[in-house]
C-alpha cells in the first residue's frame, strides 16, 4: 500500500506540474477539508491576543502559527506568564496554537526547555525550529555531522514532552534545508512524530525551479506541515506575492496536500511589510484573498 501511495503521489504531482488536472482523483468524498487550516500571524503582531484571535476566527482558520520567539508576539522570557493568555484567547474563539514559531534548536538551553515544557502543558503539539546556518568556508558534510547531536538531544526532549519539532526549508545559499536533501539526510534516523519538515512550497519552488515535485516526494515520509506562499520573477529579482499572482502551481499544492492529509496546511502572506502596524488592514485583506485562492486550489469551496 505504501508503494502504491508513493507512485500515485508522483503521478499526481507530475500531472499537476504539466497542467493536467488531477482534481477528479483528489476530491474528498464529502468535499470537506481534511487538514488543519492555519495562518502564520507574524504580520498581526501589532494586535492584542483577543483581537488577533477574533480576526483569524472571522476568516475561518482552524488555528495559527504564532510567533513565540525573540521579537515575536510572545517573547521567550515571557512564555510562562503570557503564553497561557495567548492560548486562552485563541480557545475562546475556537482556535488553537497549531504551530509555535520558535527560536529553539538547542535542547540544552534552559530557556528553550522552559518554553517547551510550558507549551506542552498548554496542549501545544508542534513548534517550528530555529534555522541552522552553513559556514560556506567549511565543508558542508562535516557541518551536518556537527548538527546531528543537537537534533538527537532535541528529539529526546520532544519524545518526553509529546512534541513535534518541524523545520522549514528556506531559500538561500547558507540555509541548512534550502536544498532539502540535507534535511532528509539529517532526519532519516528520527521518528517524524518528534522531528519533521515544514515543507514550504514557495521556497521549494524558488530553489528547485524544475525539481520541486521531486523534492515534495523526497520529503513526504518526514512531513510535519505544508507551508503555502508564492512569488513571481521580475527580471533577475524575486518578489513574494499573492497566491493568484505567482508561479507556485495550485494543482501541485493540491496533489501534495491530498497525498498526506494529516498535516496542517499553513498559509503565509509575506509580501506586505510586517513591521508597520498601520498596514494590518492591508494584511487582513491580502490574507482573505489568498485564503480564497488556496481553498479554490484545494477544492475546499
Amino acid at each position: 500500500m505504501e508503494t502504491l501511495s508513493r507512485r500515485k503521489f508522483v503521478r499526481l504531482c507530475t500531472a499537476a506540474s504539466v497542467g493536467v488536472s488531477a482534481a477528479p482523483l483528489l476530491m474528498a468524498k464529502d468535499k470537506t477539508p481534511r487538514n488543519k487550516f492555519t495562518l502564520f500571524t507574524k504580520q498581526l503582531e501589532a494586535l492584542s491576543y483577543d483581537r488577533l484571535a477574533e480576526a483569524v476566527a472571522e476568516m475561518g482558520f482552524d488555528g495559527i502559527e504564532g510567533t513565540i520567539r525573540p521579537g515575536g508576539h510572545v517573547t521567550p522570557e515571557r512564555v510562562p506568564d503570557d503564553l497561557p493568555k495567548f492560548v486562552e484567547a485563541l480557545k475562546k474563539r475556537g482556535l488553537e496554537l497549531t504551530i509555535m514559531a520558535s527560536g529553539i534548536n538547542n535542547a540544552k538551553d534552559p530557556l528553550n526547555v522552559q518554553q517547551l515544557r510550558v507549551a506542552a502543558k498548554l496542549g501545544v503539539k508542534r513548534y517550528r525550529m530555529k534555522y541552522f546556518m552553513y559556514d560556506l568556508k567549511k565543508p558542508v558534510a562535516k557541518q551536518l555531522d556537527e548538527i546531528r547531536p543537537a537534533l538527537k538531544d532535541l528529539v529526546a526532549l520532544n519524545r518526553e514532552l509529546g512534541l513535534q519539532a518541524i523545520y522549514q526549508n528556506h531559500s538561500g545559499r547558507d540555509y541548512v534545508g534550502a536544498p532539502l536533501w540535507d534535511l532528509v539526510e539529517l532526519f532519516k534516523t528520527h521518528d517524524p512524530k518528534h522531528l519533521a519538515i515544514a515543507f514550504d512550497v514557495g521556497h521549494a519552488t524558488l530553489e528547485g525551479t524544475h525539481t520541486h515535485v521531486l523534492q515534495g516526494n523526497l520529503v513526504r515520509p518526514h512531513l510535519g506541515s505544508i507551508y503555502v506562499k508564492s512569488f513571481r520573477r521580475e527580471g533577475n529579482k524575486i518578489e513574494w506575492c499573492g497566491l493568484s499572482q505567482g508561479v507556485v502551481e495550485g494543482q501541485w499544492v493540491r496533489a501534495l496536500v491530498e497525498a498526506d492529509v494529516t498535516v496542517p496546511v499553513n498559509m503565509h502572506e509575506e509580501y506586505i511589510d510586517h513591521r508597520d502596524p498601520k498596514l494590518v488592514p492591508e494584511h487582513l485583506k491580502a490574507m482573505r484573498k489568498d485564503m480564497a485562492t488556496l481553498k479554490e486550489w484545494l477544492g475546499w469551496v
